[in-house]
């Protein structure tokens, strides 16, 4: 009696740590594929966040990978 092959055990999907500010909210999200979907995901307009990663800004076109840590900061005028 052959018993059938067992499937592979599913890979986690990848995610990336976003730390949210100024509320210093730490966030584990599925990996979006850009900035653009990142700021989407958090329902966050364009205009009214930074996104760094190491240190350096990101335009909202430039590519988010697998275990990202990224600062979101967002901005507000005080005019």
């Amino acid at each position: 009696m052959n018993t059938p092959p067992e499937k592979p055990a599913a890979r986690p999907a990848p995610t990336v740590s976003v730390l949210l500010q100024p509320e210093e909210k730490l966030l584990r999200l599925p990996r979006p594929k850009t900035v653009r979907q990142l700021l989407a995901a958090l329902d966050l307009a364009e205009e009214t966040a930074l996104v760094a990663r190491n240190g350096q800004l990101l335009t909202p076109d430039r590519r988010i990978w697998p275990d990202d840590e990224l600062l979101v900061r967002t901005v507000t005028s005080s005019g």
